[in-house]
């Protein structure tokens, strides 16, 4: 791997990160098809692809009643703005399009709707804002905060009781702290006593880090980030560890070359929404070459080629969505 195509990998987000927070971006974790709680559809199988370059995720649902339901199914964006100034810097908002999200239903392509939805300490202000004529973006439009000051006090308090904005610590001015969440929607029918087959695909928002934080000599580190974060997150272990110390003082020394960590995340917790556990769930994950590390919080892994590992799983309810950690090597000069 090029230093040019590492350096690439790093794009879109800035966070607080892990030991080395300017030389790092976020994942965006992605994933999970949701509707409200629904105890007449089953999710018979879900199969679960998880690449750097792609993700792909099939499911088979049932409707287990006499009728037809028709209900709108999403699939949830991240809520942004959370910390916005420390996630994105000088960032734009990210273009969700260009994630090149795809859905078939039994084979057939349907037309998606992306919807924005408005929240404020948990309430939905969705259409308040727009009767206002408020921007979405705020934090892009950098004439509303004056504007926003400039309002009579009755009405400055008017949205104070409202929730649509917040005093600030010293009372002297005003903020908004509203979340915009996007969703990927379409109605769906679900025939009476059948199984419709689902397939998404779409190309993930991955982040990662210049490397340094799996090294023998941070280890020991007792800080709460660095290896001690990574260690936690991705369920690390001694195999994974004696994997990257024999890559790491073979490459580095004979090759000159280095790694960097780069990050996928999927939510996997929505699909706890149907009726009863996945019947039979299967993930596989690919790693970008043989030579490459993975480390992920799952059990029953094996590995069923040189680059991927599968997980196979009855009756399955997730408990906690899914983080990958990739070791992947690049020559330097």
């Amino acid at each position: 791997m090029k230093l040019s195509a590492v350096l690439s990998a790093l794009f879109l987000l800035a966070i607080a990160a892990p030991a080395r927070a300017n030389d790092s971006a976020a994942a965006v974790r992605l994933g999970g098809l949701e509707l409200k709680q629904n105890d007449a559809i089953s999710m018979d199988s879900e199969e679960l692809f998880l690449s750097l370059k792609r993700v792909i995720v099939k499911y088979e649902f049932t409707n287990t009643t006499d009728r037809d339901i028709t209900t709108l199914v999403s699939f949830p964006l991240p809520a942004l703005p959370h910390e916005i100034g420390a996630h994105f810097g000088d960032q734009k908002f990210p273009d969700w399009k260009a994630i090149d999200f795809q859905t078939k239903v039994n084979g057939k392509a349907v037309t998606l709707e992306y919807r924005d939805i408005i929240t404020a300490d948990g309430k939905d202000i969705t259409q308040r804002v727009k009767q206002l004529g408020w921007p979405t973006q705020y934090w892009l439009d950098h004439d509303f905060q004056r504007k926003l000051e400039q309002l009579p006090k009755a009405e400055l308090d008017k949205y104070l009781t409202e929730g649509l904005i917040k005093r600030s610590a010293r009372g002297m001015d005003h903020y908004i702290d509203w979340q915009v969440s996007t969703h990927i929607t379409r109605e769906q029918t679900f025939p009476a006593n059948q199984t419709i087959k689902v397939e998404h695909s779409y190309r993930p928002i991955t982040g990662g880090t210049n490397g340094g934080n799996m090294s023998a000599n941070v280890r020991g580190e007792t800080s709460d980030y660095g290896f001690k974060w990574f260690q936690k997150n991705y369920c690390i272990d001694d195999n994974f560890i004696a994997s990257f110390d024999e890559t790491y003082y073979s490459r580095f020394e004979e090759k000159r070359e280095q790694y960097v960590e780069l990050f996928l995340d999927y939510r996997l917790l929505p699909g706890a929404n149907w009726q009863g556990p996945i019947k039979k769930f299967r993930l596989v994950v690919e790693k970008p070459s043989p030579s490459d590390l993975i480390s992920f919080c799952m059990d029953d892994v094996r590995k069923i080629s040189p680059i991927q590992y599968e997980v196979v799983k009855r009756n399955f309810e997730p408990k906690q969505d899914l983080k990958l950690l990739f070791v992947d090597w690049f020559e330097y000069h």
